[in-house]
């Protein structure tokens, strides 16, 4: 019996061995075997759904079906209209732009887009830096405009000096300095009910330019004085301007690529005018560093730069302002309102900011702001309400397939988060402002933000091409919004907040926050 019973094991287990060798010797299926397979069966590119051309110009004129709807909206209605993806043909000169509302297609374009990441946009920009001043931008275009290796040798030049932590923290005591001088501006605008005049935003706009002339190349425009010199008064229109005209050209309908507009001969100008006093303006910091070092461990982004190359400091003090002043400025203002709108979590968060500042002028420092889970929780969850910008866009790295449908490489996909993050099915309670979600010790009829899938809301971007001013935009958000919220008792006395769209998303109601001076 025990004899058998070895053999029918020795057997079977001679039978397994055979069984595995036979599995190893057939062919494996590989990634882009899989991939391959899966692109042969899915639908061709031509039959995404979506609006034609036509569609597309009527459905935008007045009275059209997606004339004058805020982006959220609009969104919406596309969405309704053709689904979780689509497609935008494009015309005058523009590509097709995919759209999708879903979070897996979302990971997948991240997760293929290579070494490279694409992200097209801002054209007239790229025209002008390539084409008309390639004296300045020749070399290596900037972060904003370029692509592949000139974008890639940029990005790693930068990227330990904009990304370092130690860095941000050296630059707290003077953007603090600028939000206080904000501060006594604030308390000056108020009216007889206390309440700010419409045109708030445009002091925001001046707040964010000030601060970002501190971080981007170590000086004060001195925009935010009653008594501005000509040339504060010229940055500050400049900078207004070229978002105006950007947004005329890039953004909405345009045949500039075909003929020069007007507008695109104003854009050219206002840009060159921008770019000839940002280059002065580095001229001025290295006559000033040469005569005064900094101390090694003490030196700013714009002095780590020009010890590595003046070109790139210029032209990355020429990105700083043209990607953080109106997002900056646009998160500041939802953040007042989200608080304003909500009397309970401002109270909250006025109580964690009096642990650091026991009195209302008691000094902001990287070492006591550490610690500011409750403030940093409300500031994300302003940014899920009312991101500053649509949402993510990239090319497609790879041939891939998204939802059954052929997406050729090179394919513009722009991820339609906006929706999603005030989509019930996507975050529970979603119309309401709850920075708790964001936090790890919350009460249990409170649900949490990681519940979501994590690529609907990245605020931020992801990957290599994430935002490279994330650290300084959040340190900026938080000073202001402290300095405020401690100060002030922030109350919304009109409709609802409404956001329209420009390069970001910027509110289209005067902003008339009523401020009371808190007790203590």
């Amino acid at each position: 019996m025990l004899c058998s019973s070895s053999i029918v094991v020795r057997r079977g287990i001679a039978s397994i061995s055979q069984l595995w060798r036979s599995v190893q010797a057939a062919p494996q299926l590989s990634n882009d075997d899989l991939i391959d397979s899966e692109w042969a069966t899915a639908k061709p590119y031509e039959s995404i759904p979506g609006p034609n051309i036509w569609k597309m110009v009527t459905g935008f004129m007045k009275g059209g079906r997606y004339a004058d709807l805020s982006l959220v909206d609009l969104h919406s209605r596309l969405r309704d209209d053709f689904g979780s993806i689509l497609m935008l043909p494009g015309m005058m000169g523009r590509k097709d732009v995919v759209m999708s509302f879903d979070p897996e297609d979302f990971q997948k374009v991240f997760r293929t887009e290579g070494t490279w990441p694409v992200r097209r946009g801002l054209d007239a920009m790229a025209y002008y830096r390539q084409k008309l001043r390639p004296d300045v931008f020749g070399e290596m275009g900037g972060l904003v405009t370029e692509q592949g290796e000139s974008w890639q040798k940029m990005r790693t030049i930068v990227n330990p000096v904009m990304m370092q932590p130690k860095t941000m923290r050296l630059y707290v005591d003077q953007v603090d300095e600028v939000a206080r001088e904000f501060l006594e501006i604030v308390a000056g605008l108020r009216d007889s009910k206390q309440e700010l005049p419409g045109d708030f935003d445009q002091w925001i706009n001046r707040w964010a330019l000030e601060t970002m002339g501190v971080l981007a190349l170590d000086t004060r425009f001195g925009v935010l004085k009653t008594d501005q010199t000509e040339e504060a008064k010229k940055i500050l229109a400049l900078v207004r301007n070229i978002f105006d005209l950007s947004y005329q050209l890039d953004i909405l309908p345009s045949i500039w690529k075909y003929y020069k507009t007007p507008t695109f001969n104003n854009l050219m100008t206002t840009f060159d005018e921008l770019t000839d006093i940002i280059m002065a303006k580095v001229d001025d910091a290295v006559k000033r560093i040469e005569k005064h070092p900094t101390a090694e461990g003490n030196q700013s982004v714009l002095e780590k730069l020009l010890k590595i190359d003046k070109h790139v400091a210029v032209i990355m003090a020429l990105d700083m302002l043209m990607a953080g002043i109106d997002t900056t400025s646009s998160g500041s203002m939802v953040m007042m309102y989200c608080l304003a709108k909500n009397p309970d979590k401002q109270s909250k968060l006025r109580d964690e900011l009096r642990t650091i500042m026991p009195n209302k002028d008691s000094p902001l420092t990287a070492e006591n702001m550490r610690n500011l889970p409750y403030l940093r929780a409300c500031i994300k969850e302003g940014l899920r309400m009312y991101p500053p910008v649509i949402g993510n866009f990239r090319a497609t790295g790879r041939n891939i397939v998204l939802q059954g449908y052929r997406i050729p490489k090179d394919t513009d996909v722009v991820m339609g988060s906006l929706v999603l993050q005030h989509d019930e099915k996507r975050f529970t309670r979603a119309k309401e402002f709850l920075p708790e979600r964001w936090l790890a010790d919350r009460d249990a009829d409170i649900p949490s933000g990681k519940d979501a899938n994590p690529f609907i809301f990245l605020p931020f971007g992801f990957g290599s091409r994430s935002c490279i001013g994330k650290r300084l935009a959040m340190m900026e958000m938080e000073i202001i919004t402290a300095r405020l919220i401690r100060k002030y008792e922030a109350r919304w006395n009109y409709e609802d907040f409404k956001v329209r769209a420009t390069l970001v998303n910027i509110p289209s109601n005067p902003l008339r926050f009523e401020l009371k001076e808190v007790d203590h």
